[in-house]
């Protein structure tokens, strides 16, 4: 089959999939501290691991087509919105909060958090926000009272020392894996202390999606989209011709 097909399909399927990555990315626009994902594409030949080096040169050219490669999470950060909430908190700098989950510990720089009716500071899903002790991470429970909360991280009630939430960077080039709208995985022992962020308390970090950006990036896919879909139709029309011609001749 003419190559021409496999590009044109190729570039739809991409598309398509980028499409998923950019709705899913407008959809979250209103989510506390989420981070938008960038997709990106690359050559048919990175992606086999080099089986097409054995074609002649034509058949390189003509076969070197784009796929979607994946997409990255862009790390960038929102801006703050005041919320006059005590257990709502934001991070100035690159940390991101360590919670528990039922899959294992994984990271959110969503701060809006509750107390649950045992008093554990949690996540709005129920997972448990971590604490330092010593070497281990815990769950924070906090006491009644007024909740005050340092740049360190440090939580206090009526003035009492009570926990010191687990801030944690990643290693350069490490690419946090998305889970869901908010929290994220990484490699183990790619976590590190965060000493140059500051927890501030009473504001949540917003989306870094622009969602005039992401509307634009959307039309654009759609119309790529539509173009690819065309010309597919156009190639599988010309290939059909030979044969509704043919056969009855023969």
């Amino acid at each position: 089959m003419d190559s021409g097909f496999y590009v044109a399909y190729a570039g739809f399927a991409a598309r398509m999939q980028a499409l998923d990555v950019v709705a899913g990315n407008l959809a979250n626009a209103s989510t506390a501290g989420f981070k938008a994902q960038t997709p990106f594409y690359r050559a048919l030949a990175a992606a086999q691991g080099g089986e097409l080096v054995s074609l002649n040169p034509l058949n390189q050219a003509l076969n070197q087509f784009g796929i979607l490669g994946g997409s990255r999470a862009d790390l960038r950060a929102g801006s703050f919105d005041p919320t006059g909430n005590s257990t709502d908190l934001a991070i100035e700098g690159s940390a991101f909060f360590s919670v528990q989950t039922p899959a294992g510990v994984r990271y959110t720089r969503n701060g809006n958090f509750r107390l649950d009716a045992t008093r554990r500071l949690v996540t709005q899903d129920g997972s448990q926000v971590l604490a330092e002790q010593g070497k281990k991470l815990v769950p924070i429970v906090l006491p009644p009272g007024a909740v005050a909360v340092s740049p360190d991280g440090t939580l206090s009630v009526d003035g009492t020392l009570v926990a010191k939430l687990h801030l944690v960077q990643f290693a350069p080039g490490t690419q946090p894996i998305p889970e869901g709208s908010s929290n994220y995985a990484v490699p183990a022992g790619s976590e590190q202390p965060a000493p140059g962020s500051n927890v501030r308390q009473g504001m949540l970090e917003t989306s870094n999606i622009n969602p005039v950006e992401g509307t634009v990036g959307l039309i654009v896919l759609q119309r790529q989209s539509d173009l690819l879909a065309r010309a597919l139709s156009t190639l599988n029309t010309d290939f059909n011709r030979p044969a509704t011609q043919d056969v009855p001749r023969v």
